[in-house]
């Protein structure tokens, strides 16, 4: 089981979003059959088993093992990840597009990057999968509590510098067998109450 695994088919995104298959997804941290499942989130055997045939078809949930009980085999099943994460190529004549969002200060500029950070990391996990081989990423998260909307702006304006002058001292554009990356730097504020609704 991975920890997170990105859906990039829409079909299998429309699975997994439906209530009842999002609570047996949940469910399947651990392996499960549909019998054990069903008393559990409250369906019969038969509707269990139909939700669970959905979830494997699409490549979310995945066959451990077959037991034998009398004339049946018994089929458990476990998730195929901890969470899921839906990409935007799910959704692709709609994916968010920094492009079309020239403000790069906006929120929304940096939601469509996000997007397109989902995107491309999940892409690439499936093909490094496929090939066997590690995704060489490096992600940073911290936490920065300023002073004033002016300590914020004079470390927007450092920061920018800083890693300016950083890619500017590595990157080689014209590098015989080298390989572009993609270099993403957020700021935002860190939601600190809970949503009153």
């Amino acid at each position: 089981m991975h920890d997170v695994t990105v859906i990039d088919n829409p079909a299998a995104a429309e699975a997994s979003l439906d209530p009842v298959r999002a609570r047996l997804l949940a469910e399947l941290a651990e392996p499960g059959s549909a019998s054990s499942l069903a008393a559990r989130v409250g369906l019969t055997r038969q509707k269990a088993n139909y939700h669970l045939r959905e979830l494997e078809r699409h490549g979310l949930v995945e066959l451990v093992e077959e037991r034998r009980k009398g004339n049946c085999t018994e089929r458990v099943l476990q998730a195929t990840a901890a969470s899921y994460v839906i990409s935007p190529a799910a959704l692709s004549a709609v994916a968010p597009d920094p492009a079309r969002e020239p403000d790069q200060r906006s929120a929304r500029w940096l939601l469509a990057v996000a997007g397109r950070l989902v995107r491309e990391v999940g892409e690439l996990i499936t093909r490094s999968s496929a090939a066997g081989l590690p995704v060489p990423t490096l992600g940073i998260d911290s936490e920065v509590r300023f002073a004033s909307a002016k300590d914020r702006a004079a470390f927007a304006v450092e920061l920018a510098g800083a890693v300016n002058g950083l890619v500017a001292r590595y990157h080689s554009g014209n590098a015989p067998g080298g390989r572009d990356h993609r270099f993403v730097v957020a700021l935002h504020p860190k939601i600190t109450k809970e949503d009153p609704s």
